[in-house]
């Protein structure tokens, strides 16, 4: 199956990137929060990845950042500082949480690989004035791009570095549909693969293999039961482990489950939503994607829009219930999850909420998820 190569290019991201650079003499920026717009990026044809969790205890954060930062955060940091990205040519950061903004910001004065940037990507997305600004703002990247490129870029390349995301987002949202189905032919932990690896190599190369496994999903049945249907909601979530260890809980108990859907910035937040290829000005249609696009909690607000596009996720991929996740410390997610989990169990969807931390086993919580699964089963015998 085609899935495999997702997972070799997640787990040998390094090499892949390093490799990368040697085939195409190319730059590579990494990037710290999915509201980076890629799309400017690949008008340069530079290769923008996004720096993920290495789920490894850390050491080395401590004179940087306060212990109480999520711990996401740190492990991002600790890579820097240990060197894991050092062929990076540049990073950037486009404001999300000031726990991240920390993390960046301790990387560039520590290991600044020669370029840096630093995107004021505006919270107050529901404002009528985000829009302008942000276009005022990517005009400041594009000259600063064209510092570490020595490139002068068209409306013509922008429109291909749209073109190059648009495909990425629409074939993953055909693979998703999928997911939708009794007997899924794929599970939650090849999806994460496929998202996963998407950020870590060049749109331009996983494109094929993603419609590959478009084509095999067509005729492919797995020999499992899907058992309970979930849905996963909150924090930044790369954990492929987690997601393994709840898919797996039907070889060992009774009750198996499937993860069919999420809706976190590692999977649908960040790929649901498309520019609008058809407007005249690529700049402005870029910056309305990522206004309107699923907001991160840090950004929805004053009204909380994400709740009604949960709900149809849950609707729509049938799910029995969901786990709401945390990474530990995380202020926006903290503040954000108590309206997410009673607006869930309002409309009938039984709801786990779990604390994370990516820098610990998963193994404690395969107890905590077996007694959810228990009471899902117990739910169905009343009726």
């Amino acid at each position: 199956m085609s899935t495999e190569k997702f997972k070799e290019w997640y787990e040998n991201r390094h090499e892949y990137q390093r490799d990368w650079k040697k085939r195409t003499d190319g730059k590579i920026v990494g990037y710290f929060c999915t509201y980076v717009p890629e799309e400017i990026f690949y008008a340069f044809d530079v290769l923008p990845i996004r720096i993920l969790g290495s789920h490894d205890v850390q050491d080395v954060t401590e004179p940087h950042l306060f212990a109480m930062f999520c711990p996401f955060c740190r492990d991002v940091l600790a890579q820097g500082l240990k060197g894991k990205y050092d062929y990076l040519d540049g990073i950037i950061l486009a404001q999300s949480c000031l726990h991240l903004r920390q993390a960046f910001t301790s990387w560039d004065i520590h290991r600044n690989p020669g370029w840096s940037y630093f995107l004021p990507m505006p919270n107050h997305v529901q404002s009528p004035r985000a829009i302008p600004f942000l276009v005022g703002e990517y005009e400041l990247l594009i000259k600063k791009l064209e510092d570490l490129t020595g490139k002068k870029i068209t409306n013509s390349d922008l429109k291909m570095g749209i073109n190059i995301m648009n495909s990425v987002r629409r074939v993953m949202k055909e693979i998703y549909e999928f997911r939708k189905q009794d007997y899924p032919p794929i599970n939650g932990v090849e999806s994460m693969y496929m998202t996963c690896s998407q950020f870590v190599t060049d749109a331009r190369e996983w494109l094929p293999v993603a419609e590959d496994v478009k084509e095999e999903l067509k005729i492919r049945k797995l020999e499992r039961d899907p058992g309970k249907r979930l849905l996963l909601v909150g924090s930044e979530n790369d954990e492929i482990e987690f997601i393994q260890m709840v898919e797996t809980l039907g070889e060992r108990e009774s009750i198996g489950a499937t993860v069919v859907i999420e809706e976190h910035c590692t999977t649908t937040r960040y790929f649901w939503d498309q520019v609008e290829e058809s407007n005249s000005d690529p700049l402005t249609a870029i910056a309305k994607r990522y206004v309107s696009r699923t907001p991160c909690p840090s950004k929805d607000w004053p009204q909380r829009s994400r709740l009604q596009r949960i709900l149809k996720f849950a609707r729509d991929f049938k799910v029995d219930g969901a786990i709401v996740i945390q990474q530990k410390f995380c202020d926006p997610h903290e503040a954000d999850i108590p309206f997410v989990l009673k607006f869930l169990e309002d409309n009938g969807i039984p709801t786990y909420f779990l604390e994370f931390d990516v820098t610990t086993a998963v193994g404690p919580f395969s107890i905590r998820v077996e007694a959810f699964l228990e009471t899902l089963e117990a739910e169905d015998d009343l009726f």
